[in-house]
């Protein structure tokens, strides 16, 4: 395979290399090299990184503890490129490519805590059991107006009108246009890597706007909707303005969600498990969904893993706030759309668009399993508003942490290694998020208390 790589770069004229891997935030992180000196690395199996930047925090910190999942002697790991995700980098003028990359213990063994790894994992439990998931991720987004002081709140953006949007403009055609020429370029990069970027609408915020993805294999739309994100934002930059994933970017406006739709399939003839023969919800279409009912409020931190992420999560708000099922429902945590019997899906819509996504499809795909393996019944389907029911999901990310060291079901699909990361990644953050006082904190309790 290095074979073809060397001929698919030589083509380009590629002259320089992102080696990248997703952290545990979903960042990019790796090295860039000179085409010549990945080939060779490619070759020597010495293209090498710290273990440890897979236990790297958003601020960029590292918990104190982590023997449980690093050696501590802080080694490096050998990045194995994917040939199947290789893509020009559209954006620079010096012919580059990107590839992602797994990571592997010099001794052969891939490296537990990489989120690449833990999605493989699961793909591999349903693998066992004769059956692939098919999933469709739909993110969305916000273009802002440039920030540099983050003590500022964000603003929307100045669109060819010249004014900024101040209303709710869903689906609008109009508002969409504001940003024609920046979408254009959006949709030719995604062109240019392959990204099989579908249909884009206009939500309810301000600049606010939703890209959905066609439906296939659970671990090429993760690396699609992980390059996405990195391409939006490079987008964004070029037209002068900020494109931002973040849970919950403005208080009075709704919040960024990244759905996951999804089914299951049988390996050898490619039916729809979802439904029987009558085209009616299948046995193991109701296990699936009692299964996400049972374990998605202990999946929290990998759908919801920021302290911005419990903002988004409030009634009337377009988004759930409990675990309750629908038929064509969208203020329930769970909604199942109407369709024929070979699309039946279910449609989780609890992840946050900053959640890792192959995180976030990794936890929504593991409690779906669990929940055929264990046979659970989902509630009955519900009708009216899910906002007329109690406040069900963990309100902050301490109690979401809580959820998911108290359960083993879901820890031990996912591994013990990686779980532990998990906990002490997000507990370090916590820790620094105590340190900082906001402008509500002086506004309101300075003077007052």
């Amino acid at each position: 395979m290095s074979t073809d790589l060397k001929k698919w770069l030589s083509d380009r004229k590629i002259e320089e290399v992102e080696c990248i891997v997703p952290d545990m935030s979903g960042v990019a992180r790796g090295k860039v090299l000179p085409t010549q000196k990945f080939l060779r690395g490619l070759e020597a199996k010495s293209l090498a990184i710290p273990e440890a930047i897979f236990s790297m925090t958003v601020t960029g910190g590292y918990p104190e503890e982590t023997d449980a999942f690093l050696d501590p002697a802080e080694k490096d790991v050998v990045m194995v490129p994917d040939p199947e995700t290789i893509r020009v980098v559209p954006w620079y003028e010096e012919p580059t490519a990107q590839i992602i990359c797994d990571c592997y213990h010099f001794c052969g063994d891939e490296v537990s805590i990489s989120p690449r790894h833990v999605l493989k994992r699961v793909l591999a439990a349903f693998e066992e059991r004769g059956m692939k998931p098919i999933i469709a991720p739909e993110l969305e987004f916000y273009l802002v107006a440039k920030n540099t002081d983050p003590d500022n709140p964000l603003e929307p953006p100045i669109g060819r009108s010249g004014r900024p949007e101040r209303a709710s403009n869903a689906f609008g055609i109009d508002a969409i246009n504001e940003f024609d020429p920046l979408i254009e370029d959006l949709y030719d990069y995604c062109e240019a890597m392959n990204i099989d970027a579908d249909t884009m609408s206009h939500e309810s915020g301000p600049a606010q706007l939703e890209m959905n993805f066609n439906h296939g294999a659970p671990l090429e739309l993760a690396d699609q909707a992980f390059l996405f994100k990195r391409t939006l934002r490079e987008t964004a930059l070029k037209h002068g303005v900020y494109g931002t994933f973040m849970a919950k970017p403005m208080g009075n406006h709704p919040g960024s969600a990244m759905h996951i739709h999804q089914s299951v399939v049988d390996i050898k003839t490619g039916k729809n498990l979802f439904a029987d023969d009558n085209g009616d919800n299948s046995q193991m279409f109701l296990n699936y969904v009692g299964g996400l009912q049972r374990y998605l409020p202990a999946a929290m931190p990998l759908l919801a893993p920021n302290m911005n992420s419990y903002r988004r999560l409030q009634p009337w708000s377009d988004a759930p706030i409990n675990m309750h099922w629908s038929l064509d429902n969208r203020t329930v945590g769970l909604r199942q759309p109407n369709g024929p019997a070979n699309a039946r899906r279910i449609e989780n819509r609890i992840p946050g668009a900053d959640a890792n996504p192959y995180l976030a499809i990794a936890a929504s795909l593991a409690c779906g399993l669990l929940g055929i393996i264990e046979e659970v019944d989902p509630t009955a389907q519900i009708e009216g508003s899910g906002y007329d029911r109690a406040h069900s999901l963990p309100r902050h990310i301490h109690e979401a942490l809580a959820k998911f060291h108290r359960c083993k079901p879901l820890k031990d699909l996912l591994g013990e290694e990686f779980s532990a990361a998990v906990l002490a990644v997000k507990e370090a953050e916590w820790d620094a998020y105590q340190t900082v006082i906001s402008a509500w904190e002086r506004e309101h309790l300075l003077l007052n208390v």
